[in-house]
């Protein structure tokens, strides 16, 4: 089957490891903010997101496309400071319609946040946040900044894609259709 990794960014941690999934599977790598994407030219898709505050960046366009999605096999990444859990899985729960979650397989990547390089706007919601966090590392991290930005966390993306990418597309509709 044929793929593509769709992301959306606003300080670069999902650029970059929409890059490295990219370099390790040979699929394109698309910024949907870039304009339009012909979903109809790939059978399955990585879509790659940050968390911010709480939601997901790629949420509007996964909205305004979701027609398109439905049927196809999705992997949503996402890259937050948050580890993987309850907490991350209520957010992607929030921000997407109940079934495209269902359907997607989801993996949560840690990323970066480097306080001076925040928008004062983002800055100061992290200082307000970090004030009302009970959990004490989290709010040091709010105010510190953190960097689990790691190339080897991306393997279970890559292998799923490689997965998927063996499959016969003709047998994916079959599949679809029951």
């Amino acid at each position: 089957m044929k793929g593509a990794i769709l992301y959306a960014t606003k300080y670069g941690s999902t650029a970059q490891y929409a890059e490295w999934i990219g370099e390790a599977t040979g699929l394109p790598v698309l910024n949907v903010s870039k304009g339009n994407v012909n979903l109809n030219a790939y059978d399955f898709l990585i879509l790659a997101t940050p968390v911010i505050y709480y939601k997901l960046l790629i949420t509007d366009w996964v909205q305004r496309n979701l027609s398109k999605l439905e049927g196809k096999p999705i992997v949503m990444v996402t890259v937050s400071g948050a580890p993987p859990g309850s907490k991350l899985d209520a957010w992607v729960g929030d921000s997407l319609p109940a079934g495209f979650v269902a359907n997607a397989k989801h993996v949560a990547l840690r990323g970066r946040q480097i306080p001076a390089e925040l928008t004062w706007y983002d800055r100061a919601m992290l200082i307000i946040a970090a004030w009302k966090n009970p959990d004490p590392v989290a709010s040091e991290e709010e105010l510190k900044g953190f960097d689990y930005m790691d190339k080897d966390s991306v393997a279970p993306v890559v292998a799923l894609a490689n997965e998927f990418k063996s499959r016969d597309p003709v047998a994916k509709q079959t599949e679809t259709v029951k």
